[in-house]
């Protein structure tokens, strides 16, 4: 029988925006990119995102949704979901949600492991602010935590983002189960 993967202990900080970037950043060269709106992803498809862009970081929580949990959460009319794509196939996504009239939360944002190294992670989140500001909120937040990218941290506060809050969570890591489950449902 194969044993449960341990718990990782995570130290979560919570950052907030007041103001949109001022930053401009080109297009990366030598590389076509299309981001895509996704009002109607297929769970299957954003699935697939999920775990390829979260795998290495332990993103797990939308994987242990139910299809009908999941489906409530993405096609709630105040959750938004682009995909980006580059060279013909997709390279990552983010996802915000509309918190109330003077909050978004920029819930997810990430990139597959081959577009990693290609120079368009700081120009990817830079569009992502920009179509949330498009939305005028008062302020913007998003997490962090110690098993994202090692620079996620500084990227954000890199765009205008400031640590507001702090603290510890457990994430338990899927269990091959759990892995198995997940192939059967794609």
């Amino acid at each position: 029988m194969a044993k449960a993967p341990s718990s990782l202990k995570a130290h979560v900080t919570r950052l907030e925006m007041t103001a949109a970037p001022k930053t401009s950043l080109p297009v990366p060269v030598n590389i076509q990119t299309a981001i895509m709106r996704a009002p109607e992803i297929p769970l299957p498809f954003y699935r697939y995102l999920y775990r390829q862009v979260g795998a290495r970081w332990q993103w797990v929580d939308r994987l242990r949704m139910s299809d009908e949990e999941l489906a409530a959460t993405l096609y709630d009319k105040r959750n938004t979901i682009c995909v980006l794509y580059v060279n013909g196939a997709p390279a990552g996504f983010y996802e915000y949600l509309t918190v109330d009239e003077d909050t978004i939360e920029l819930s997810h944002f990430g990139l597959m492991e081959h577009a990693l190294g290609l120079g368009i992670g700081k120009w990817f989140l830079l569009q992502a602010l920009y179509a949330i500001w498009t939305q005028n909120p008062l302020r913007v937040t998003t997490t962090t935590n110690n098993l994202d990218h090692p620079r996620a941290l500084q990227l954000y506060q890199m765009f205008g983002f400031s640590p507001v809050s702090t603290g510890t969570a457990i994430v338990r890591p899927l269990s091959d189960k759990e892995l198995l489950e997940l192939t059967k449902r794609s």
